[in-house]
């Protein structure tokens, strides 16, 4: 399984990269593969200012849909529209061109909270 080192975790299996005062988020390597195929996600939170832990859209696989949460609060910038046709995107590369949404930090030690990768390969 991949659990690259370079970024953060939380325990509803999103990660979370950092650039700045911005943020890429995705699912990670684990949630897709328990999930399945990937059919359809949606983000109708774009333009809205979300906390910590709250639902920015849902992931739905052929047998289950799953709320998406966020790691830490910000407004939730862009939606990767890539998904929008190509939804198993985020199975094939989860870390990569399966990114879900860019969000602008509100508290960016939020991300000081989250868990490392060694930390999530515990939780694992």
């Amino acid at each position: 399984m991949n659990i690259p080192d370079n970024l953060k975790y939380t325990k509803d299996h999103e990660w979370i990269k950092v650039e700045g005062d911005t943020a890429i988020v995705g699912i990670t390597d684990y949630a897709q593969n328990e999930l399945g195929d990937i059919v359809y996600i949606e983000v109708n939170t774009v333009g809205e200012t979300l906390e910590q832990e709250e639902t920015f859209g849902t992931i739905e696989a052929v047998k289950t849909v799953s709320d998406l949460f966020m790691p830490v609060s910000g407004e939730v910038l862009e939606f990767n529209e890539e998904l929008e046709s190509n939804p198993e995107i985020a199975n094939k590369d989860p870390y990569g061109d399966g990114w879900i949404v860019k969000i602008k930090l509100s508290d960016a030690s939020e991300v000081d909270n989250l868990l490392t990768a060694e930390a999530y390969k515990e939780l694992l």
